[in-house]
């Protein structure tokens, strides 16, 4: 029998394809994203449970290692770098998502779980207190504001409000801290 030997090219190395990156050829991006992206989501997806904040992470992780990476070829394997960021990432989402849960937990809580009121006096303490966020909402700029609304009243996600205000998922992710950053700082006196 007579089989003819395989010539095909050898298939890149990852430094070869993180230099061809590095020198912003796309294509070179596509090879790693095909070689890596999944493990980047099983990392991610193992993390924080949630299939869109995976996927959500895994392209931010690609992103990033596109912009700037800090990715030293001497220093380890590409697969090892990735896994590590996507891990540190996504705990850093876990912790996000914990403090903001826990910051509208207190917050709800102040407005929602109090008994009825008895007296003219706590219903009058009741009232000051949502008027109070309501102003602080009213004075958040609207982008802010209708994030927030979209996230907290609608509950939709991070990339569900992207595709509806049709805007990037970095600007929602960071338009939406800057809003919770500046709520809890509003209302920091009403929660403590």
């Amino acid at each position: 029998m007579d089989f003819e030997a395989d010539h095909s090219p050898p298939l890149p190395t990852d430094a070869e394809l993180f230099q061809a990156m590095q020198a912003k050829q796309h294509s070179a991006l596509a090879a790693l994203y095909d070689r890596y992206a999944s493990l980047v989501y099983r990392v991610a997806l193992r993390i924080l449970v949630n299939p869109q904040e995976a996927e959500d992470l895994t392209q931010e992780i690609f992103l990033k290692l596109w912009r700037s990476s800090t990715y030293d070829v001497n220093r380890g394997s590409l697969s090892s770098f990735l896994t590590t960021l996507t891990r540190s990432r996504a705990i850093d989402r876990l912790r996000s998502r914990s403090s903001t849960l826990k910051f509208l937990q207190r917050w709800g809580n102040t407005m929602t779980t109090q008994p009825p009121p008895t007296t003219p006096f706590e219903a009058a303490s009741i009232h000051q207190r949502s008027e109070h966020v309501r102003s602080a909402l009213a004075d958040l700029p609207e982008k802010y504001r209708q994030i927030l609304e979209l996230a907290y009243y609608e509950g939709l996600s991070q990339s569900e409000i992207a595709a509806r205000l049709e805007i990037p998922l970095g600007t929602v992710k960071s338009w939406s801290r800057q809003g919770l950053l500046t709520l809890r700082k509003t209302l920091q006196t009403w929660i403590e």
